[in-house]
């Protein structure tokens, strides 16, 4: 579906209030699967691709996470979706979520935080995502693969899920150079939203995976805390994607927080 410049693809399923899962650098909308396949027996589960990931079009340079935000504010009017959502958003995907908080803070009326960060970027880290992005525009994007599946999976799930991990390592090797450099930029530039978080006053899930070594729960937690309406939940025996590597006590939690909230 067209929205401004971009060709963005989409999977959606099921009726009722609309649930947007916004899917983790550098993988696409599958990741949300068992979300998408079990969540819409009760809501409208909408997982896009964000652009230069997946199906969706690819813009080369630098993406920023306004960008992605107002691209999925763009895809809701195509959709005809005006009624306040639920967004639920993974690492990156959290990165996009506080934005579109920001921004169209009228369209919603839940958070679900996945696995993610309030602060910015240090300057030695986004210095570091910049080189990144030029390694995977000379070389591909095969070069993220031993990088970064140690730190999305946890051992446990490398050990006893390898067919999940090989699918996951797949899509990172489809992935677009220019779209996943494009991505890396605009992380590296994204400002911190941790003054924001006081704000933030609709009901919001906090969920992290307890083997989690990029957002560790003691980072998960301060950011719960630091919500006026937030909870918080571990699920354990997952890393950063804790929603793909154990989707039924993901799920379960999700329907909780949505059935006593929404």
């Amino acid at each position: 579906m067209m929205i401004d410049d971009v060709d963005l693809n989409f999977a959606e399923r099921g009726a009722g209030r609309p649930l947007l899962l916004v899917h983790a650098f550098p993988l696409d909308h599958r990741m949300w699967r068992g979300q998408v396949e079990d969540l819409s027996e009760e809501y409208r589960v909408i997982a896009p691709d964000l652009r230069g990931f997946g199906g969706s079009g690819v813009t080369a340079g630098t993406v920023a996470m306004e960008r992605f935000a107002d691209d999925l504010a763009g895809l809701l009017d195509r959709l005809g979706i005006d009624e306040p959502i639920a967004m639920g958003g993974l690492s990156m995907g959290g990165y996009v979520a506080w934005q579109f908080w920001r921004r169209h803070a009228r369209r919603v009326s839940h958070l679900i935080l996945c696995d993610t960060r309030a602060a910015a970027d240090s300057e030695e880290a986004a210095r570091q995502r910049c080189e990144l992005a030029d390694q995977v525009e000379e070389q591909g994007a095969p070069i993220l693969v031993p990088r970064m599946i140690p730190r999305l999976f946890s051992e446990k799930t490398r050990r006893q899920q390898t067919a999940l991990v090989q699918a996951a390592e797949q899509v990172i090797r489809q992935g677009s150079p220019a779209g996943l450099a494009a991505a890396l930029r605009g992380m590296a530039k994204r400002v911190d939203a941790t003054c924001w978080l006081r704000e933030i006053d609709v009901p919001a899930l906090v969920l992290c995976g307890h083997e989690d070594v990029i957002s560790p729960v003691s980072e998960m937690q301060a950011i719960a805390d630091a919500m006026p309406r937030a909870e918080f939940v571990v699920i354990p025996g997952c890393g950063h994607l804790a929603p793909l590597e154990d989707p039924v006590h993901t799920n379960k939690a999700i329907r909780a927080f949505l059935k006593a909230t929404w």
